[in-house]
């Protein structure tokens, strides 16, 4: 069954798994950076720790990465072929651009995956660590953006949420149920 524009219905292609999202051996997987694109803490520290030193090596070539923005690396010591870099915003308040630099991000991280021939892809709790998003705000736009983006778009095969968490894998399924339900 197909969608009205001819592309396999997106919810058929969204994975939500809890995980590591260094394991995952798709074609990509998206890293949860700072601006720097040269390692942190949490998902973008476990990324550059299990790429090994060369990641960082090409990072340094970037000149870094605004909020909102993706860029793309080869995955190195990963068993992925690509890293997709993208920065997201310090949650404020909700109200300081944050929700449109979180779609933003997922926008360009699917964008460059179907430039780059990438056909499945692993994508984090983008900002849900230090930088404070809401989990469930975070979800929804997540979730919403990337189902909108497959509706329209049939190059990508899977995209799957490795998510770091119970906490926030039951968020996300819950957020996904419910927008399944709206349609």
């Amino acid at each position: 069954m197909t969608d009205a524009v001819g592309c396999p219905p997106p919810w058929d292609r969204i994975e939500l798994i809890e995980g590591d999202i260094t394991q995952f051996g798709g074609d990509a997987i998206v890293n949860a950076a700072n601006s720097s694109l040269l390692g942190g803490g949490g998902v973008d520290g476990a990324i550059h720790r299990a790429a090994g030193p060369r990641l960082v090596a090409e990072c340094r070539t970037l000149g870094g990465c605004p909020c909102g923005e993706a860029r793309i690396t080869a995955a190195y010591d990963l068993p992925s072929k690509y890293v997709i870099h993208t920065v997201g915003p310090v949650y404020r308040d909700g109200h300081s651009g944050e929700p449109e630099s979180l779609d933003a991000c997922h926008t360009r991280s699917l964008e460059l995956a179907v430039e780059n021939d990438i056909r499945t892809l692993a994508i984090p709790a983008i900002s849900c660590g230090v930088y404070g998003y809401p989990l469930a705000e975070a979800a929804r736009i997540a979730l919403g953006t990337t189902a909108d983006f497959l509706r329209r778009c049939n190059e990508i095969d899977r995209v799957v949420f490795v998510l770091f968490d119970v906490r926030t894998h039951a968020t996300f399924e819950a957020v996904r149920d419910e927008l399944v339900q709206t349609g």
